[in-house]
């Protein structure tokens, strides 16, 4: 079964959250792509919905949205991107990286509010533990 880490930002107040997402919870997450939209209940937020903002493998390898499917790629990245910070001007570096598509070898999922609930995040996180 698949288990996520994941890291829900909050713009407003600049917070993060760290939560699990296991199970059936956690397939609500597979087969979607960075920028598509998923209804937060799968992590305890309800009643708010959540966009993929990124993510990383299990090896620490970034998800790309340029590149299209789950699978591994290696890509020419130039320019500060995900995953690549150039040391000098002009620097260009052949980087393997994930498609923008969630699949069971994520490990770790990146999202930021969309649409907010009635009830504070704070609130409803507290409660579960």
């Amino acid at each position: 079964m698949a288990s996520f880490t994941v890291v829900v930002g909050d713009p407003e107040s600049g917070s993060s959250y760290q939560l699990e997402a296991e199970e059936q919870d956690a397939n609500r997450f597979i087969g979607r792509s960075i920028g598509e939209e998923v209804d937060g209940g799968a992590v305890g937020l309800d009643g708010y919905t959540l966009e993929i903002t990124g993510g990383s493998d299990d090896a620490g390898r970034p998800l790309n949205g340029d590149v299209q499917g789950p699978n591994l790629t290696e890509i020419l990245m130039e320019g500060r991107q995900t995953g690549y910070r150039p040391q000098r001007d002009g620097e260009r570096r052949r980087i393997t990286v994930r498609g923008g598509e969630v699949s069971n070898a994520v490990a770790q999922i990146n999202a930021s509010i969309v649409e907010r609930g009635s009830t504070d995040v704070d609130e409803l996180l507290s409660s579960d533990e």
